[in-house]
Order: C-alpha cells, then structure tokens, then sequence
C-alpha cells in the first residue's frame, strides 16, 4: 500500500478526540478517505461523570488495489481522564500483522507510568495524548501517541479559517497544523470549538482524511 506506518499513527492518535460539548454521552463516527476513496471509519464513544471522562476508539482500514486488499489497520483504545490529565490507556494496534500493545497509568507520585510492548518508563505528570476534543491541547509541547507509546515533539500553528464539508454540507472551519512529527497533521474545528475534521499526507502524496458523513 505504501503509506508510512509513522504517519497512519500520528493520524490515528485520536483515541479522546471528540467535541469539548459531552456533557454524559455521544458517539461519533468519521469516515476515513485515502485519497477521497473511503477505507473505513474510526468510530469514538465517550462518557463523561463530572471532570472525568471515559472514550472508547476503534478504527477499521482496508485499502484495495485491483479489489485486492493489500493494507488492513485495526486499533482499539480506551483512555480515561480526569480534567486536562490523562489516567489510564491501554491500546492495541494490528498494523499490518504487526500487533503492539500500549498501557498507561498514572502512579501515586501523579507521573504517567508507561509500558510499550512490555518496556516500561515514566512520563510527566498530566501527559496528553493527542485528544482533539480539549482547547489546553494547543498549549502542550509533547504529546503521547496511543499507538507507538512515542511522546512526541509538537507545535501548533493557527492557518486560519477554511472551507470544509461536514455531513454533505459545506461549513467554515478553524484550521489548525500540528507540526513537529514526521508528517504534520492539518486539524479543523468548527465554530463552536468541535474537532470535525482531520487531513494527513502519507506516503508517494497521498492524502488521509477525516470526514463525518
């Protein structure tokens, strides 16, 4: 297929990634597009109890080349929060066939304790992941990708505001890029703050993009 596994990571690294709006619970389901042909979708539910939040994400990718499938990507994640902290994760990924396994809890000394495929570490107190859904995301310099345990360097940066088609029909959305990884991530918000949209180039160009139907 040729899409870098690095860069479907960081495009998939949305395990919290909803609208800041849930008050109990919701559901949302993007439909993922390789080059505006669709492979999937990557669906999140999301429960919230006060300053605690509960998301659930699962995405499910086949790319075909002549009605073969040369590409499946399957991930399952669940993460829970308490405010702007992530508490716990725990992530598997089948990339491909190749199957890695993230945890993630948050030590009584209030630092993240990490374990990647059974190598563990500790991180920062109050780590984020890359969890579209909170405004304070904008703020962090590092952010932990569910799927490869990597904490990785960002920055933001505010392009402006855009056209873009949320449900058949064509909005104004924010614009921003998140830069710093291996392939920045182009993230739209609508005018309420709500994440409904994501684009990533991969590899030979091609585009990966979020969309809700």
């Amino acid at each position: 297929m040729g899409a870098p596994r690095k860069a479907l990571a960081l495009a998939l690294a949305a395990a919290g990634a909803l609208g800041g709006g849930v008050s109990q619970a919701a559901e949302w389901r993007f439909r993922v597009l390789l080059d505006d042909v669709a492979i999937g979708e990557h669906r999140f539910s999301v429960t919230r109890t006060g300053d605690e939040l509960q998301v659930v994400s699962e995405a499910d990718f086949i790319v075909k080349f002549l009605g073969i499938a040369v590409y499946r990507y399957r991930h399952r994640a669940s993460e829970s929060w308490r405010g702007d902290c992530l508490e716990q994760l725990s992530a598997t990924t089948d990339d491909d066939g190749k199957v890695s396994q993230v945890r993630a809890r948050a030590g009584d000394d209030g630092r993240l304790d990490l374990t990647v495929d059974g190598t563990s570490r500790a991180l920062p107190a109050c780590t984020m992941t890359f969890a579209y859904w909170n405004p304070a995301l904008r703020q962090q310099t590092r952010l932990l990708n569910p799927q490869s345990g990597e904490h990785e360097r960002v920055r933001f940066r505010r392009l402006g505001d855009g056209p873009l088609n949320v449900r058949g029909e064509p909005v104004v959305a924010q614009h921003w890029r998140i830069e710093g990884p291996a392939a920045p991530l182009d993230v739209w918000y609508s005018a309420k703050g709500d994440w409904i949209g994501l684009d990533a180039v991969v590899a030979g160009g091609r585009r990966l993009s979020y969309r809700l139907p």
